[in-house]
């Protein structure tokens, strides 16, 4: 593994899952490891539900959009961690792949997406316990 590590998070919508993994590495990790993330399927909008959520840890990504997957972000990123997007997510040899099973925040209120974004922080700890191992 590089120096400098990066991670791609793939959800359907780039709305949810995606975005709370990919806001916690960065918030977690720093400038360490190199974040993306992106939908097969772009929503038009991040869940304002999640929004919220974050925002209670103290993360803002009000800002963000959600990003089309594209084979040049999976080719240049060391591990792919896929959340339902199945077979949209394009095969490289080579990459590290992992697929979360994580509860699908969409059309959810904020107290069922705060169950999902813990599960969600609990494994980008281990993973950047990994990637540091």
């Amino acid at each position: 593994m590089p120096d400098k590590p990066s991670v791609l998070f793939v959800c359907v919508h780039n709305a949810g899952r995606s975005q709370m993994a990919a806001a916690y590495l960065t918030h977690l990790a720093g400038d360490r490891i190199e974040v993306r993330s992106a939908g097969s399927a772009p929503a038009d909008q991040i869940n304002p539900a999640v929004v919220a959520a974050m925002a209670e840890e103290g993360i803002d990504i009000s800002a963000e959009t959600p990003k089309i997957l594209t084979a040049e972000a999976v080719q240049s990123s060391d591990v792919v961690i896929t959340m339902g997007c199945g077979d949209a997510c394009p095969y490289f040899p080579g990459k590290r792949y992992l697929d979360w099973q994580l509860d699908d925040p969409a059309g959810q209120g904020l107290d069922a997406v705060r169950p999902i974004r813990d599960e969600i922080r609990r494994r980008v700890e281990d993973l950047i316990g990994e990637l540091k191992g």
